[in-house]
């Protein structure tokens, strides 16, 4: 199936909830955006409501594009089907093979987390710089790696994905290790996910809110809050220079609903340094650009790389 050559670009981030389309002209200029509601638990559905955007899209640009998808999985190395999706209805489907028979034309796909880290790198934080690792801090914890503008896959398809990796250097107050869905106990994910934070917060006697709130009431004074908020940095801090120690990026940029708490730019650098093989830090922390946008700008720019 022939690649396309065309300026225009189509992406389509596909969530759990909903599907979006975006269509990027010459230098990333925004030609159209939609959405509909994703047709939960049915496949076949799924797969026809994607195609049905991007045939919307062109019928209403007037022309043909690129088409690149994002989801929140990834594809088997073995047989190309889908795996690791939180949206369940996708794992153990071909759906690129499916989506390019139906729309007969090829089709990039790729992580969520690896679009969001690509937009990011591509025209977004991240922009000029030669290595880029896009963090996703939500209802899960994810990430991509970039490398001179092209998203780093690995050998199994898994590059970025830290969130499994174990919480380095546990303190007494990460302990016990937390249980996570993976199997494994001690997870990043099971301490810096949105979730996680609340959950914590809860179990040290605070009450009832989520991540949002508790980083607004630290920034109030409120004391339980700034005490949770300070762990969650330094947990945070921690497992980034892990993640520094070993692809050393030149940016790291925070996407996810956590992505907008203000004093995680200032609080976790200050704490890494001792956690970091070097003399001097130089890698940056930075806050999207694009925010939620930068998923499906991402899958769009798939097709910057060759």
């Amino acid at each position: 199936m022939p690649a396309a050559r065309t300026a225009l670009r189509l992406g389509v981030d596909l969530g759990g909830s909903k599907i979006e389309i975006i269509a990027l002209g010459p230098r990333g200029r925004v030609a159209l955006r939609r959405r509909r509601e994703t047709p939960r638990g049915d496949y076949r559905a799924t797969v026809g409501a994607i195609a049905d955007l991007v045939e919307e899209a062109e019928a209403e640009l007037g022309q043909r594009g690129s088409l690149g998808l994002g989801i929140p999985g990834s594809e088997s190395p073995v047989d190309g089907r889908i795996r690791n999706a939180n949206s369940t209805w996708l794992n153990g489907q071909p759906l690129r093979r499916d989506l390019q028979a139906l729309l007969q034309r090829e089709v990039r796909l790729a992580n969520d987390a690896n679009c969001f880290a690509l937009s990011e790198a591509v025209d977004g934080a991240g922009a000029g710089a030669a290595t880029v690792f896009g963090v996703i801090l939500g209802t899960g914890v994810g990430g991509g790696l970039v490398v001179g503008s092209r998203v780093l896959a690995g050998a199994n398809g898994i590059a970025g994905e830290w969130g499994h990796n174990p919480l380095p250097a546990p303190s007494e107050a990460d302990h016990p290790l937390l249980p996570c869905y993976c199997g494994r106990a001690g997870c990043i994910e099971t301490y810096l996910s949105g979730p996680a934070f609340a959950a914590h917060h809860r179990a040290c006697g605070g009450t009832e809110r989520d991540a949002s709130a508790i980083a607004n009431r630290a920034a109030a004074g409120d004391g339980a809050c700034v005490t949770s908020l300070a762990l969650y940095a330094e947990r945070l801090a921690r497992s980034l220079a892990g993640v520094i120690n070993v692809f050393d990026p030149e940016v790291i940029v925070l996407g996810g609903g956590l992505s907008g708490i203000a004093a995680l730019y200032d609080e976790v650098p200050l704490r890494w340094g001792r956690h970091i093989f070097s003399d001097s830090v130089r890698t940056r922390l930075l806050p999207p650009v694009h925010g939620d946008s930068s998923g499906v700008r991402g899958a769009a720019w798939l097709w910057n790389q060759a």
